[in-house]
């Protein structure tokens, strides 16, 4: 299998937190001063993203458990504590099963009973 060339690799970037994040982007080159949240950004019923959401948001994690091709996130910002506290609220969704995805963590279960044994041993051998 080929490698992709460089200038075609998606760049992970670090949030602010230090997570590795595909949705988190930065633009700091030449004085500019440009952060934003790809995830947050395309959902029009989540409130602004800052970037001090970043140290308790659930995304890095999920992407670094899960690297499943047909999970679907979504996320939003929500107001929490009588509305003084902030904090990221996470949908996972199948993509390949078309079914919703209770805890994105773990990922969708039809996908998990579906995957090859680690130790490739059969459940019924003869």
């Amino acid at each position: 299998m080929q490698s992709k060339p460089k200038h075609l690799a998606k760049i992970i970037m670090k949030t602010p937190a230090g997570k590795e994040c595909k949705y988190y982007f930065a633009d700091f080159h030449r004085g500019r001063n440009v952060q934003a949240c790809r995830l947050i950004e395309r959902n029009p019923d989540s409130l602004p993203w800052k970037p001090s959401l970043c140290a308790s948001c659930p995304v890095p994690d999920i992407l670094r458990a899960n690297e499943s091709d047909s999970l679907v996130l979504d996320a939003k910002v929500v107001k929490k504590l009588f509305g003084f506290k902030q904090q990221v609220e996470v949908e996972g969704w199948c993509s390949k099963h078309f079914c919703e995805v209770p805890n994105p963590l773990t990922g969708c279960s039809s996908c998990q009973q579906q995957r090859p044994s680690i130790l490739g041993l059969e459940e019924n051998p003869e």
